[in-house]
């Protein structure tokens, strides 16, 4: 089993962890390399001399350790020729519990597929030195705005609670093309699953899992700007819901599935913003609201 360790190193990369399965295996390397067959041995072999495989207690191992079914080993996630994402987030609010940052398109918020230093969190972590620091809700890595981070984990899941409990108010923008034959403000829910390719959802028939209020802020000629609530928060929910209206979210590559790009085109990101977030605060009851400075 592999599960994200909160210590991360001094480049802000969390450890993950694995739990050795049965196999035939002598030494540790053969092992993974069994397990990762994507990673050469010579990698494996660069990262052990690195200190960047460790046991449970985070001691250093070697290539050539015991293979022991049920031991517990840490490593650190490299990607090569990781590419720089050319845009700068920018911290909002910052107390004692909470960081609330502007997340700028194309920026993942966590390692995830090529990207693993350059993350929204890695960022933060090596700004403030905070290893601990964890976000306590995602955006996709083509959405910019608004990321709730919790500081401490003493009161980590006061915060999370809101989000699980519905007591947070979240508010998008999307630019998409006009609607004019709908009545707005309407209510889209739908049952979510997950779609054919992997990375994408879609609707389909039974109860209801996912529920967006949406409205129009602005009737351009070509273009309207919705205002987006998710009640739910589904993978790709305000996509597949705008998708579904008639009216896929601009620049948005899956909904519908266009092919894929080998790189991003910086020029053309999705029109799709996390513009505010509000709530009552667990800890001491006072009423926040954020509000995202960019602009789609």
């Amino acid at each position: 089993m592999n599960a994200h360790d909160p210590d991360a190193t001094g480049d802000g990369v969390a450890a993950s962890r694995l739990q050795l399965p049965p196999g035939p295996w002598t030494t540790l390397i053969d092992g993974l390399c069994a397990r990762f067959p994507a990673i050469a041995r010579e990698r494996w072999l660069d990262r052990f001399a690195r200190g960047r495989v460790l046991d449970a207690q985070r001691r250093a191992l070697s290539a050539d350790t015991a293979y022991r079914v049920g031991m517990e080993i840490l490593y650190y996630r490299e990607v090569a020729q990781e590419p720089a994402i050319p845009f700068e987030e920018r911290v909002l609010f910052r107390d004692a519990h909470l960081l609330v940052v502007d997340k700028p398109h194309f920026l993942p918020v966590t390692p995830s597929g090529g990207f693993v230093a350059e993350t929204l969190l890695g960022r933060l972590q090596r700004l403030y030195g905070e290893p601990a620091l964890a976000p306590l809700h995602r955006l996709d890595r083509g959405t910019a705005g608004l990321v709730l981070f919790s500081r401490d984990p003493a009161t980590r899941a006061a915060y999370q609670a809101l989000f699980r409990e519905r007591r947070i108010v979240k508010g998008y923008e999307a630019l998409a093309a006009p609607l004019p034959g709908l009545a707005f403000p309407l209510l889209r829910r739908s049952r979510l699953a997950p779609g054919e390719p992997f990375f994408r959802m879609r609707e389909v028939e039974g109860e209801p899992n996912s529920e967006t209020a949406i409205d129009v802020i602005e009737r351009g000629e070509r273009v309207w700007r919705y205002a987006l609530a998710p009640v739910s928060g589904r993978k790709h929910q305000l996509r597949v819901h705008m998708a579904a209206l008639g009216a896929p979210i601009l620049n948005d590559p899956y909904y519908p599935l266009a092919e894929r790009r080998e790189a991003d085109d910086h020029e053309r990101p999705l029109k799709l913003l996390a513009r505010s977030l509000a709530f009552v605060d667990p800890l001491d009851g006072r009423e926040r609201r954020f509000e995202s400075g960019l602009a789609l």
